[in-house]
Parts: C-alpha cells; structure tokens; sequence
C-alpha cells in the first residue's frame, strides 16, 4: 500500500512540471504516523527505507536535491549530500541523526548517502510532507501548495508544495510569460 501510494503521489508531482534540475526539494516524514501511530511512537527503518527508494528515483528522474529532515528532537535539522550543503553553502552542524533523535526517516537517509551532512536550515524550492511534519520553515517564500489527489501515504496525510518568486513592482510590473515560475 505505501509504495503504491508513494509512485501515485511522485506521478501526480511529476505531472504538475514543477521540479527543476539542480532545486532542493525537502522531505518531512513520520513513519510513524504512515504506520498509522501518532508521531514520534513508532518510527520504521522499513517504512524509510521505501520512501527512501522512492525520492532517489524521483531525484534521478528529475536531478533535484533531496533533504531529508530531521525531528524536533534535532530542531528539524536536515540530511544533504554533502555536495549539496557545499554547492548551496549551507553551514554543516555537528550531530548524527538516530531514530530517537532525529527520527527514522532522517537516520536512514543519513546512513544511505554517499557523504551525508546534517545543516541547520535551508531555503527549499518544493517539499513534500508526510505525516504533518511541519516543512513549512524550509521552503523558500512564496509557497504554493499542490493540490494532489492522493492525500495519504498509508495512514499519514501528505501535504506538497513549490514556491515561486515573489511578485513585485504594482500594476505597471510585467513578469513575463509565466509569473508562476
């Protein structure tokens, strides 16, 4: 059920166009809650592990960078490659993500990277959130939420996103052909 709720969900972002070669797109997950338990309760390397193997092969379909983040416990924190943190300057901090610190989703991602870093924060061009995880703090201004037709991933809610420049400039401003993008 998780997997095929997982390729639904990357087919419908995948049809909106919204992912751009080289944009950071920001995963908020709780297994526990897609295990239908409350946050924090029930974490699952096996339910990371499929959501996991889902956005690489969203990332290698669309070559977004992926961040993974981390739990309250790590002050929502965020696992990069560390090509990423560089290619963005991102500032590293010093922590290991563990499922009770970090949250499972984060800690598998971690131990699946090629050289992981764990940064602070990051300004994010799409996200997607699975089990009310609260990505909002890493998306860039202005967030546009997508209307997705498949609303959960096994029992957690999922919520997306992309931004878009901010509009500025009044009524004599032209934004070009598309201002959305």
């Amino acid at each position: 059920m998780i997997i095929k709720d997982l390729k639904l969900v990357i087919e419908e972002w995948l049809a909106l166009d919204c992912l751009r070669e080289d944009e950071i797109v920001v995963i908020g997950c709780s297994t526990s809650e897609v295990a239908g338990e409350p946050i924090g309760t029930s974490g699952s390397s096996e339910i990371a592990k499929t959501i996991y193997e889902q956005m690489t092969k969203l990332q290698k379909q669309t070559g977004v960078h992926l961040a993974f983040q981390c739990c309250e416990h790590l002050n929502r924190s965020l696992v990069v490659e560390r090509r990423t943190a560089v290619q963005y300057g991102l500032e590293e901090v010093a922590v290991v993500p563990v499922p009770k610190a970090g949250g499972s989703m984060a800690s598998y991602a971690y131990q699946q990277m090629e050289n992981p870093a764990v940064v602070e924060n990051i300004s994010a061009h799409a996200g997607i959130d699975i089990g009310e995880t609260m990505i909002g703090m890493h998306l860039k201004p202005v967030a546009v939420p997508l209307k997705l037709k498949q609303r959960t991933i096994g029992h957690a809610r999922v919520r997306a996103a992309r931004t878009r420049p901010k509009l500025i400039g009044g009524h004599r401003a032209f934004y070009g052909e598309n201002p959305s993008r």
